[in-house]
């Protein structure tokens, strides 16, 4: 999790894509969203954040192959603290633990 969300940002993040719509669907909560392809579309209040991603190449580390997206992230019309007010919780629901 950050402290600070800017306007526009990028993440490489492990798993498919099936995986990422489930997570998404969820972590968007009741917000109004809007899926179409490899893109997304959430109202957030008055603004909104755009979110598409695409696949990058498959990260292997010996016989571990892991699926990869690069993420975007642009909110429109959204304050700083509207940022993070929206992405603390998104973040706690897509975060993957371990140990």
């Amino acid at each position: 999790m950050q402290s600070f969300y800017p306007e526009t940002f990028e993440r490489d993040m492990a798993g498919s894509e099936a995986e990422w719509r489930f997570a998404l669907d969820r972590a968007v909560g009741t917000y109004p969203v809007r899926v179409d392809g490899q893109q997304a579309e959430v109202q957030i209040g008055t603004g909104r954040l755009r979110i598409s991603w695409a696949p990058l190449p498959e990260r292997r580390i010996a016989l571990l192959v892991m699926q990869r997206l690069c993420v975007r992230f642009a909110f429109e019309g959204l304050s700083e603290q509207q940022r993070y007010a929206f992405m603390r919780p998104f973040d706690l629901t897509i975060q993957r633990g371990g140990g």
